[in-house]
């Protein structure tokens, strides 16, 4: 059988059918898509590589000619509707099976990725069991008479970067990554690192109680922060990766009702001992569950807690949370910016292994914006010199009511 022609789509192109075979699987029940839906699909600070702006007439000139390619069809709301809505053809063209289809579209939303960054990435989209499968299904995919991906040409890192074959890649996302891959930190996938991290902190744990037990001391602003949250905090707060419980504790000081929740059960050990009034319990960011004697959370506190995690966790694990905040609830977010990936071999005399991922602000406002919170407010601050010599990004948002 002769190769068939794949479409060549453009860059505007790209985003539209991305958006659209992303939003058809996460959003089913609002798909298709209205111009305004898709306008903000395709414009999202989250998720997509490069963030773009484009216009109603940007996306209508180009939905026009993908419709004339038959790439995409025009739906109305409803009997009598003038509403018109976007569905991608693209499904009908080329038939993917599942894994495929949702490897292209993360490909056609954010460029050239490793496979471990498009395992965490398409987790929405089709449930791969490992790297590995995600590298199997890319070279099925590299292998077709009509092939949809390749390697880039040169490999950055750990891994090889794929990318599309439906259009062009800036050259940049060909030759080279991103300046830190960020998400490398999960290059064994996630249980490989929360197991890493998990470790590390248990056999820190004594170490770090002594080192950090009474740290806000040397940090005025967090003080004035914390005191701050407290004041706007109406309900029951929790101090999620609470540690060995010294930011816990201070809050309860300004009498607020506080619990608190780490991975680490030896961080837990030492935050009960030194706290044995205040509720500790040991569990993952994902297993939050609701307060036992109130409806929700009124504040959820994530106090440097997010430092391990890889920016395409952020926004689904603030989601998961979130669910457990009250209307009006407020979450507050402190975590340490730069965009790059420290490994740590080493952590208070003791050895470990650890990959230290200091984000970007931008990407966190992003992350909190994409979990349905409002920012309230945020300040950036250069290091102290009692403190590691990173900037620290402080997020204060609101559930809406």
């Amino acid at each position: 059988m002769l190769p068939m022609a794949l479409p060549v789509l453009d860059a505007t192109e790209q985003r539209i059918i991305g958006s659209l075979l992303e939003k058809q699987r996460t959003v089913p029940a609002s798909y298709p898509l209205s111009l305004n839906a898709l306008r903000l699909a395709c414009n999202q600070t989250s998720s997509r590589d490069p963030v773009m702006d484009l216009s109603e007439r940007d996306l209508q000139d180009a939905a026009r000619a993908l419709k004339d390619r038959g790439l995409l069809r025009l739906v109305w709301a409803g009997a009598g509707s003038r509403v018109v809505k976007y569905h991608q053809l693209l499904d009908e063209v080329l038939e993917p099976p599942e894994d495929e289809r949702a490897l292209l579209t993360v490909l056609l939303l954010r460029g050239a990725q490793s496979a471990g960054e498009l395992k965490t990435r398409t987790e929405r989209l089709h449930p791969f069991a490992d790297k590995e499968a995600v590298e199997t299904c890319l070279a099925r995919m590299a292998a077709a008479p009509d092939p949809l991906v390749r390697q880039a040409q040169v490999q950055r890192g750990r891994d090889t970067r794929w990318i599309h074959l439906l259009g062009p890649v800036p050259l940049a996302d060909q030759l080279a990554g991103p300046a830190a891959d960020l998400d490398i930190v999960l290059a064994d996938g996630p249980q490989a690192r929360d197991a890493k991290v998990v470790a590390a902190y248990d056999a820190v744990a004594p170490a770090y109680a002594e080192r950090f037990g009474d740290e806000l001391i040397t940090k005025p602003f967090d003080v004035w922060l914390l005191e701050h949250i407290a004041e706007l905090n109406q309900g029951p707060i929790m101090d999620l990766g609470c540690g060995p419980g010294q930011i816990a504790a201070f809050l309860a000081d300004t009498g607020a009702e506080v619990h608190g929740l780490d991975a680490s059960a030896a961080m837990i050990e030492q935050a009960k001992a030194a706290y044995p009034d205040l509720d500790f319990a040991v569990g993952r960011f994902h297993q939050l569950l609701r307060p036992r004697d109130a409806a929700a959370w009124g504040t959820i506190l994530a106090w440097y807690s997010f430092v391990h995690l890889a920016p395409s966790e952020v926004a689904p694990m603030l989601r998961s949370v979130v669910a457990t905040l009250r209307p009006g609830g407020l979450l507050a977010v402190a975590v340490h910016t730069g965009g790059e990936v420290e490994h740590v071999e080493e952590f208070l005399g003791v050895p470990v292994d650890l990959d230290y991922v200091f984000h970007t602000r931008d990407h966190v406002l992003a992350a909190v914006a994409e979990a349905g919170l409002t920012v309230v407010e945020w300040y950036e601050r250069a290091p102290v010199p009692e403190e590691a010599q990173t900037n620290r990004l402080y997020v204060v948002a609101r559930r809406p009511e």
